[in-house]
């Protein structure tokens, strides 16, 4: 759960995580807690859409006119944004409204930012994912792929920037998403119950010292905070130099054939996983291991073709994986 979530904080093009796992077993604070890990970002400090001062794919319409206007636009840093969406959000909250009545009074397009506008260049966390109605699964896959999301009210459109890590997390008690739409998410993980009493016994003593001095516990980690964080800003500009050799591209897909992966997405995110886990130890050139490190939680949920069966442990994946890189050397 934590190696696919940081390797979607490097590369948020590898199309969000799906956690899936019991309950009380720290879904929700470990996704929390990932917003505190991410570096300050510069942004317009007056635009809604957390736009980017200088990189034009990042920067909404508003800010795209002003600045070829001329104009000196003021810049802050601020922390890397965290959107809860909430189950019962209708999607005029989701994705945002446009005043008709004001548009067609003074002729300006009077636009209300919605959740995706706040979570652009941030991360937009859906707990309970498998209970939010489709169609607003799919509105967020669709900007969550795009990048961008689009209000169209009355003839009235109004565009801007949707770049966000999609988090979706669930139990599977409460069923399973649909194949189509799990499909859409870049990782699957799934989180059991800790078995082991040692282990038990050091999680519930390590809440205990939180709940007694939160700001004590919070100072005995925050050197390894701080490290963690440098790593993923190193990997984040290290990623764009890192490459896959042709043999280990074609062994991805072999993989993804063998297993009869419907489309294509299994082996771009497979490839993209790859990059960002070489990125993020330091290195330029995709290896064997770090395939084996990424590819079951990037193919297990896309092995599902029939809504009522149960999704692949891993055990499928890793077998074909196997078979496929043993001549590997």
């Amino acid at each position: 759960m934590k190696l696919a979530l940081i390797l979607n904080v490097i590369d948020p093009k590898i199309g969000g995580v799906m956690i899936m796992g019991d309950r009380g077993t720290g879904k929700s604070t470990t996704i929390r807690a990932l917003a505190d890990l991410l570096p300050e970002i510069e942004v317009v400090a007056d635009d809604p859409f957390n736009s980017h001062p200088t990189d034009s794919e990042l920067q909404s319409e508003l800010v795209r006119e002003r600045l070829a206007r001329g104009e000196v636009l003021p810049i802050v840093r601020k922390k890397v944004t965290m959107v809860d969406l909430p189950l019962g959000a209708t999607e005029d909250r989701v994705c945002g409204t446009i005043d008709i009545e004001r548009a067609l009074s003074e002729g300006v397009k009077a636009f209300e930012p919605g959740l995706l506008a706040k979570a652009n260049r941030g991360i937009l966390y859906i707990d309970e994912v498998n209970l939010l109605d489709d169609h607003l699964v799919d509105v967020l896959l669709d900007a969550a792929a795009s990048g961008w999301n689009t209000v169209e009210r009355e003839g009235i459109s109004i565009r801007h920037p949707a770049r966000f890590v999609l988090v979706g997390s669930g139990n599977p008690e409460e069923g399973e998403l649909r194949p189509q739409l799990l499909d859409r998410f870049g990782m699957h993980a799934q989180i059991r119950t800790v078995r082991d009493p040692e282990l038990r016994v050091k999680i519930v003593e390590q809440r205990t010292q939180f709940d007694q001095n939160p700001q004590a516990f919070l100072s005995a980690y925050a050197s390894a905070q701080a490290e963690l964080e440098r790593k993923i800003t190193a990997a984040q500009q290290l990623l764009p130099q890192v490459t896959i050799p042709q043999e280990l591209k074609l062994k991805i897909s072999q993989v993804c054939a063998q297993l009869d992966v419907d489309g294509l997405r299994g082996d771009i995110v497979t490839n993209r996983a790859a990059k960002a886990l070489c990125a993020y130890e330091g290195r330029t050139t995709v290896t064997v291991g770090d395939i084996e490190k990424v590819i079951v939680l990037c193919l297990r949920h896309r092995l599902r073709k029939d809504p009522l069966a149960s999704i692949d442990s891993g055990d499928k994946v890793q077998k074909v994986f196997q078979e496929v890189f043993a001549q590997v050397a």
